[in-house]
């Protein structure tokens, strides 16, 4: 971990523990070192802090690309590893980006359901994260967080004391998919990239707050 990374990780642990009573499952089934892609539902702006501090190595983050024209704040998110999206259209230079950094050997966040949920339920899984998946050969762990919807909803502007949990679960490999997605048609490959999407909330949706 760099300097500013590590002092932020020590950071949120420390604040998790303490005010959200913050515990991790089977943090041990996310590799130490090379690329992965870990899946996560989407609760509150807490989940990726919330996944990042239970892993022993650096995560590469989603953040809306707004957010780093603030002076301070966009200087910290790129020391801490996230890539500007742009929710308004135009994520071309975000999935290059994304791939680049997977290629590379990272591993990133990413959310199938594509946006926070508002009831706290998980939503359906978007085609995108099939996308990335398909056009890379990263493992892929899914990840669940609880709690942190009621510690901060969408529309809660302070976390309150609640108990949050994040479970790690064990790794999705798409090799035959990927295999099949270098040649099949345009049509079979947008089904492909939903089917992976859905496969990928099917296991979510499975975790528990527990150890295995």
């Amino acid at each position: 971990m760099n300097f500013l990374y590590r002092c932020g990780w020590i950071f949120f642990r420390v604040l998790f523990t303490v005010y959200l009573r913050w515990r991790a499952f089977n943090a041990e089934r996310v590799p130490r070192t090379g690329s992965v892609i870990l899946a996560c539902n989407h609760a509150s702006i807490l989940d990726p802090p919330v996944v990042g501090c239970a892993l022993h190595r650096q995560i590469n983050y989603l953040a809306r690309a707004t957010l780093f024209d603030i002076p301070v704040v966009g200087w910290l998110f790129r020391k801490w590893n996230s890539i500007p999206i742009d929710r308004d259209g135009g994520n071309a230079a975000g999935l290059r980006i994304i791939l680049e950094r997977l290629h590379a050997g990272n591993g990133i966040i990413l959310f199938p359901e594509g946006t926070r949920t508002r009831d706290g339920n998980l939503q359906p899984a978007h085609s995108g994260i099939g996308l990335i998946v398909a056009k890379s050969d990263a493992p892929v762990v899914p990840v669940r967080t609880f709690g942190t919807f009621e510690a901060l909803g969408r529309d809660m502007k302070f976390p309150r004391p609640k108990k949050v949990a994040v479970k790690f679960g064990r790794t999705m490999n798409f090799e035959k998919l990927r295999a099949e997605s270098k040649t099949c048609s345009k049509a079979r490959l947008k089904e492909i990239y939903q089917q992976i999407a859905d496969e990928i909330i099917t296991e979510i949706a499975k975790l528990e707050p527990r150890a295995d």
